[in-house]
């Protein structure tokens, strides 16, 4: 069975799609523990409510106390280490991890991401994308899943999900068409790294 180690900001919906992926055993792995920066993340209470360890490890003490953000990534690295996870996911995480952090996990962290590979790296990418379908600049986006490295959603891509955009769309139907598109995506790309594990 293989370990993973989830992290999350938000409300996380897409941790949720990985416990419902492995509690219908399509998901053939065990989540070790649910990280969030985020005291009030709904993804924490999610866990919490399925058993599964918790732990809520802000950068604010961090910056509050004058320490840089290599020394809040390589404690994240060491709370994380004894979990022995074989994969730590992104799920709506909203930090940039350094080097620090990845180097102590080789090709062991992916990332989520609601564009398509090059297109509207970092945060807002619906809003940057329904923008720019607007402006008639796309007819359609997507998400990806990528292996994390310290350029932001430049790692090499898993898999992705093309999404159409629809003329009567607005903002809150795309997001919800691409959260559905990620959760699917999410899952079988986690399959497929875990099937092709080679460490």
């Amino acid at each position: 069975m293989k370990k993973l180690v989830v992290l999350v900001s938000g409300s996380g919906t897409n941790l949720q799609a990985i416990m419902d992926a492995i509690g219908v055993g399509y998901l053939k792995a065990e989540i070790m523990l649910v990280v969030s920066n985020r005291k009030d993340a709904y993804g924490l209470v999610r866990a919490e409510n399925a058993g599964i360890p918790t732990l809520y490890f802000p950068l604010k003490t961090y910056k509050d106390a004058g320490k840089d953000r290599p020394e809040y990534d390589a404690d994240l690295a060491e709370k994380i280490k004894p979990y022995a996870p074989d994969l730590i996911v992104l799920a709506g995480w909203m930090h940039i991890l350094s080097p620090v952090f990845l180097d102590q996990f080789p090709k062991r962290v992916i990332n989520l991401h609601p564009a398509l590979p090059n297109y509207f790296i970092g945060t807002n990418a619906i809003e940057r994308a329904f923008d720019a379908y607007q402006k008639g600049m796309i007819d359609e986006t997507g998400c990806m899943v990528h292996y994390v490295i310290p350029q932001v959603d430049r790692g090499e891509v898993i898999g992705t999900v093309v999404v159409p955009i629809y003329p009567d769309d607005d903002l809150p139907t795309l997001e919800t068409r691409i959260h559905d598109a990620e959760h699917k995506l999410l899952v079988m790309c986690i399959i497929n790294v875990i099937i092709h594990d080679n460490h």
